[in-house]
């Protein structure tokens, strides 16, 4: 019977706990879009993700004309809080992404 009044308390302090709060609040996000010949845009959260990306219109006007993308993107592994960075260029040649964690190609 003791057993059973614990097991039933016990449940009624698990179930009485608040819930883990998993807000996310935006930081920072610099932005500079006048809508001719590129963008850039960025963030930066509160849970340590962030991303910044910048874009660049090259030979406008011609058959081979192509947007080339640099950027990078950050986040935190929550099991080892270790952050990680991709930085990227994508362009008429295809996505390049570079890494500390990432193999070399």
């Amino acid at each position: 019977m003791k057993t059973i009044i614990a097991l039933c308390a016990l449940m009624a302090v698990a179930i009485a706990a608040p819930p883990l709060d998993e807000t996310v609040i935006v930081k920072e996000t610099p932005l500079d879009n006048i809508g001719v010949d590129g963008y850039q845009y960025g963030y930066e959260l509160s849970n340590g993700q962030a991303h910044q990306e910048s874009a660049q219109l090259v030979n406008a006007g011609h058959e081979n004309e192509a947007l080339v993308v640099r950027g990078s993107f950050s986040y935190v592994d929550p099991e080892t809080n270790v952050r990680y960075t991709v930085n990227y260029v994508a362009d008429e040649n295809g996505f390049h992404p570079e890494g500390a964690h990432l193999p070399s190609v």
